[in-house]
């Protein structure tokens, strides 16, 4: 009997055990979840696992992800992040740490228009951090910028994981994408703000560009087309979501007609462009598939056995009460985001912590803003944040994986300060879902 209490603690363990081996967690997942149900309930237990997945994959929400995922695979190879790059480049990149502010308002512009991390990182990493490099940006700094400039489209809308969590959780997905604005600009200035003053604090940390490389008005004033573009995506697929005159789904729609439309637009839409862009779509998306359909096979044994139960008993045997149950939330969910995939983190976390601080009466909109935030800082924390391992892709040879790992340390910094105003002030979260979200 008391094995059986503990039974939800033993589930976890083989699933790391599986992880450790080599097995893809997506497989772990599903691999672990018809195991156990077998062992514990026989062979009619393994309709325990069909029934979980068979409920969180019958939701038409998800049919947003391979179209999101189009939209941003379509943008990335049809040059979006160069024309945004040279852009911003132009009007702010002859300020001190310019360039590196640049590569934080690309990278949330292309989340703007993307959701998706891979986008962003590759694409600054490729374009922002040569010139960093050849002006003599402090490398750390340069590295960093690029990381958390390409991780803004984790939490600024469109963003898939906001798709997959409203699915799980129940939470409307319009309104994860409105409080994503708000907190995701939130970040936003404290990159650049951090950015900023340590450069005026160090001329020579991010040096301003040569006057003679400077662009002139004319040259400022025709880059701004290069934006409008992009402007107008942006406009179509979150105002038809904020409004309430589309779905998620739908919006999504819009957004993968609208990027087709732009890549045919500027002459980039080819059949071997649209062949490669299904391909990716396609991995992608059963990647993610996957994931999800594993994971709800293993939270349903898991919820089964009484594991939510047991989750909930020792949070509210917990001194201190709401708010440390809050703190271990967001420890464990940051110790969860050092080793998994973001999209396999929600499907394991989202399901048992999120109902429970939505009884303990914090705000459900309020607690995934600060989830996805958290997912964020997950990205870039070392030993296996993706976005790392994606700039590691395609940075010079000469910068060692340890330096990609310090060059981490002061933005997850200043995503924990955010995360810090989002619980000291969670109408930052909340405001701009209740005025624009009907």
């Amino acid at each position: 009997m008391a094995l059986m209490q503990y039974a939800p603690l033993l589930l976890f363990l083989l699933l790391f055990i599986a992880m450790i081996a080599g097995i893809p967690i997506a497989f772990s997942l599903t691999f672990v979840s018809i195991i156990s149900a077998w062992l514990l309930w026989g062979y009619n237990g393994v309709n325990v696992v069909i029934s979980g997945i068979w409920s969180t994959m019958n939701n038409f929400t998800l049919v947003a992800i391979p179209l999101f995922v189009f939209m941003a695979v379509l943008l990335e190879k049809g040059g979006i992040v160069a024309d945004l790059y040279d852009a911003f480049y132009k009007w702010f990149g002859f300020i001190r740490g310019g360039l590196a502010v640049v590569s934080i308002l690309v990278g949330a512009v292309v989340g703007a228009v993307s959701g998706v991390v891979a986008a962003g990182v590759i694409g600054l990493g490729l374009i922002a951090l040569p010139e960093m490099l050849k002006y003599k940006y402090d490398r750390r700094l340069s590295l960093g910028a690029v990381m958390a400039g390409g991780t803004l489209g984790q939490l600024i809308p469109p963003s898939l994981n906001m798709v997959v969590y409203g699915a799980i959780t129940g939470v409307s997905v319009g309104s994860l994408f409105a409080g994503g604005i708000s907190s995701g600009l939130v970040l936003v200035l404290l990159y650049c703000a951090y950015i900023l003053i340590r450069s005026y604090l160090n001329k020579d940390f991010c040096p301003a560009m040569p006057p003679e490389k400077r662009p002139t008005w004319e040259e400022k004033i025709k880059s701004l087309k290069k934006i409008v573009i992009p402007a107008i995506l942006i406009l179509m697929v979150l105002g038809a979501i904020l409004s309430g005159a589309a779905t998620p789904t739908e919006g999504a729609a819009v957004g993968a007609f609208g990027a087709t439309l732009f890549a045919a637009f500027t002459r980039r839409l080819n059949w071997p462009l649209i062949k490669e862009v299904c391909i990716e779509t396609l991995k992608t998306s059963s990647m993610v598939g996957w994931i999800i359909a594993g994971a709800s096979g293993f939270s349903a044994v898991f919820s089964g056995i009484g594991g939510n139960a047991l989750i909930t008993q020792i949070a509210m045997s917990l001194p201190g009460g709401k708010w440390a149950v809050l703190a271990l939330s967001i420890v464990f969910i940051y110790f969860l985001g050092m080793f998994l995939e973001t999209t396999g983190l929600i499907m394991l976390a989202a399901p048992i912590v999120s109902p429970l601080l939505a009884k303990l009466g914090f705000n459900p909109l309020w607690w995934g803003i600060v989830f996805m935030t958290m997912l964020q800082t997950a990205f870039l924390s070392p030993p296996f944040g993706f976005a790392i391992f994606y700039l590691r892709g395609v940075c010079p040879r000469e910068i060692k994986i340890e330096e990609l790992y310090w060059s981490t340390l002061p933005f997850i910094a200043l995503q924990l300060i955010g995360i810090f105003l989002l619980i000291m002030f969670p109408q930052i979260a909340v405001w701009l879902p209740k005025m624009l979200v009907k």
